[in-house]
Parts: C-alpha cells; structure tokens; sequence
C-alpha cells in the first residue's frame, strides 16, 4: 500500500504540475456569471456546449483589457491553470482578454514579438542616439495628416528654421505597412536628414496595425539613420515602438524630443561665454600673484619693470580675452545666419507662397472645391481668396 499524503501535499502536487504543463494556454469560449470585484479583480467562467471552467483576471492585468466583458460575449483568453488549495478548486488565471475575432491577429502579434526579440531588434544596446541639434528633420508620415501639422507646430516653436523633409506615404489600410518602410528607405538614401520621425496620430488598434509589420519592423531596425517612432496611441506600444530607437508618445511629443528648445540653447551659449570670461580674469590675477612674489634685487627697477610687465600682460589678456570673445560672437552669428537661411520667410522672399485653408497646408489643387476660401501668405504679407471655379482636367 502506498504512503498517503496529506491533502495539502496533493494540491500542491497539482499546482506544481498543472501549471508545468498548462502555464500558457490560450482558450476561447463564452463568458458566464462575470463579476467585478470591489478589490479590482474579475472572477467569471468560461464555457462552451460541453464544458465550464472557473476563472480569475487580476487588477494589474485587468487594466488592459480594451472593451468591458459582460456575461455573454465571446472572448480569447491567454493565461494558466493554478490550484487554489484551501478550496481544492481549480481555476484558469486569466493574463489577457480579447473579443473573439482578434484572437488570432493577437495570437500572430505576439509571436511575431517573440520572434524579433529573439533576434535582438529590440536590444537597448544597439539603440542609436538622437543628435543634439539636427538641422534637418526627416518626416514619413501622411502629408495630409494631422501628426505632420502636430511636427511642424512644434518644431518651429521650440527652435525655428529647421528644414524638414518629408516623404510622404499612406499610415493605414492595405499596403501602408510597405509605403512606410519605402518613405523611410527614401530619406536614408536622401542622406539629408540626421534623424527621421515616422508615425501617425492616433487611432483604433486597427487604424494602427501598419506599425505592427515585420517588414516595416525590420527597416527601422537597419536604419542608418536614428528612428523615432510616433505612433499616437499611447495605450498600446506597436512594435515600431519597440525596434525604434526612440519612442515618443505622440507626433509632437517626438518634436519635443528631436530639437531643444531655442532659447535653453542660447542659455547654454551665454553660458559658455561667461566662463571664457571668468576663466580669463583668474588666469590675469594669477599672473599678477606670481609677479608680486617675485623677490626683488633692485626694488625701485624691479617694480618699475614689473609694473611694465604686469600693463603688457593686462593688454596682451584683454586682447586675447576680447579676440576670443569676438570670435564666438562671430560663430554664433554664422550659426543665426545659417538658422535666418533655412527659414521659411526666406524661401518666401525668392517668390514662393503658401496656400492655407484654415490651419490646412493646401498642397494640391484637388483639395479645393468651387466656393472654397482659402488665403496665399507671401513674403510680405497675406491676401485672403476664394475658388471660383474648379481645376480643369
């Protein structure tokens, strides 16, 4: 006769090895006699014709579900079995929620995670700094989206003057996934922009499935150039997030993160400025120390030649002091001039316009209609019109 053991030990027994052998499993079903705790924890059954298994999602998993279960709704869910043993019941822990339907897209998500983590895409080591201040600016994103008016608001906020190049592409439905990488490829082999922000404004989980692409992926990761991702949808993380090398929340968020603010570098300059000053003045009154420890042989020759020495240096620093001083004025000119070159006005002023309806930039003469107003800002000022009649084929 075998040993008997305590009821404990047998369920502990279970725990061990039904959470061995049943730690990840994805099950579909139909949600019954669902409740939610007043702790924060949801406890239901799943069941099918055949079959009904108790069940318990916990707060901190929970929270991200994305639609409110009621009893009734068809769902996937991903977790394990565990046994509760001061009850001997056992009960699948659940881990994620989803309507049925998105299961399998789910299901593929997060292999396809697994797969390039696997890989090492989204190794922090190989993550490629952001430049301190680029001058030009990629952007693949929808020319007719707001996340390129978002970029541009910002960054002519923060630091006028900086060229942006955009390429443009299509951010959702078939085939945007591709029309991004291309976008993304395009600026690369440009070679002008020193970083590329990619992204979209935000969305439904669907609307943003285009950053969710391993082909998309994987250009990002082989990118020469720094990538920020600004995918606006902050909820989920796309896996454009994670193979970029910087995640910004939002299109403007990634502004913010790509170009400082002007006048902190200004700060920063006027900084340097007083301390090549300071810098000059401790090394003048060590100078003047040295001479007044100087033993003297001939009292009246030795101050009359120091204090001679002592005018020459005094000269000799301010002119260093004044030249080096010029100096830095002069490459902080040269860079305000290179800033004044790259703005916009200036472009104006060669005898370009620019057309806006509303805060829309108009690119296109399509996206007027007849009885559209619109207004044309030139280099010196703004004329307010109107379409009278629609473009002609």
């Amino acid at each position: 006769m075998s040993t008997p053991i305590t009821v404990t030990a047998l369920c502990q027994i279970l725990k061990s090895h039904l959470g061995e052998f049943f730690g990840h499993v994805v099950v579909t079903g139909e949600l019954s006699g669902f409740t939610a705790h007043r702790s924060g924890h949801w406890y239901f059954t799943i069941k099918d014709q055949n079959a009904v298994l108790n069940c318990a999602m916990f707060r901190g998993d929970n929270s991200r579900c994305r639609f409110q279960p009621r009893s009734g709704d068809k769902v996937v869910l991903t977790g394990g079995i565990d046994v509760y043993s001061p009850q001997g019941k056992m009960n699948f822990i659940v881990r994620t929620m989803t309507e049925d339907g998105a299961g399998d897209l789910q299901r593929r998500l997060e292999e396809l995670k697994a797969k390039l983590a696997a890989e090492g895409l989204f190794d922090p080591a190989l993550k490629k700094a952001l430049p301190a201040l680029p001058a030009t600016i990629g952007v693949a994103t929808s020319p007719t989206g707001a996340a390129l008016h978002d970029i541009l608001k910002v960054l002519s906020r923060r630091f006028p003057g900086r060229h942006v190049l955009l390429s443009p592409c299509r951010v959702q439905g078939d085939g945007s996934a591709a029309e991004v990488a291309h976008a993304i490829r395009r600026l690369e082999a440009d070679g002008r922009a020193e970083v590329i922000i990619a992204g979209r404004g935000g969305g439904s989980p669907e609307d943003l499935m285009a950053f969710n692409d391993e082909a998309l992926a994987r250009t990002i990761a082989a990118c020469s150039i720094p990538v920020v991702s600004a995918v606006g949808h902050e909820v989920d993380v796309s896996i454009s997030d994670l193979v970029a090398d910087v995640r910004a929340a939002t299109p403007s968020h990634a502004a913010e993160l790509v170009v400082p603010e002007r006048d902190s570098v200004q700060g920063f300059v006027n900084e340097l400025e007083e301390r090549l000053r300071l810098s000059m003045m401790h090394a003048l009154a060590l100078r003047r120390d040295r001479l007044g420890a100087v033993v003297l042989r001939d009292p009246r020759r030795r101050v009359e030649e120091g204090r001679l020495r002592l005018d020459d240096l005094s000269d000799r620093l301010s002119l260093v002091t004044k030249g080096r001083m010029q100096r830095e004025r002069a490459k902080l000119g040269q860079a305000g001039g290179r800033l004044d070159a790259l703005s916009p006005l200036r472009v104006l002023e060669r005898g370009y316009s620019v057309v806006t309806a509303g805060e829309k930039l108009i690119v296109s003469a399509d996206t007027l209609n007849a009885g559209d107003d619109f207004s044309v800002r030139f280099s010196d000022g703004s004329v307010a019109a109107r379409v009278v009649q629609d473009s002609l084929e």
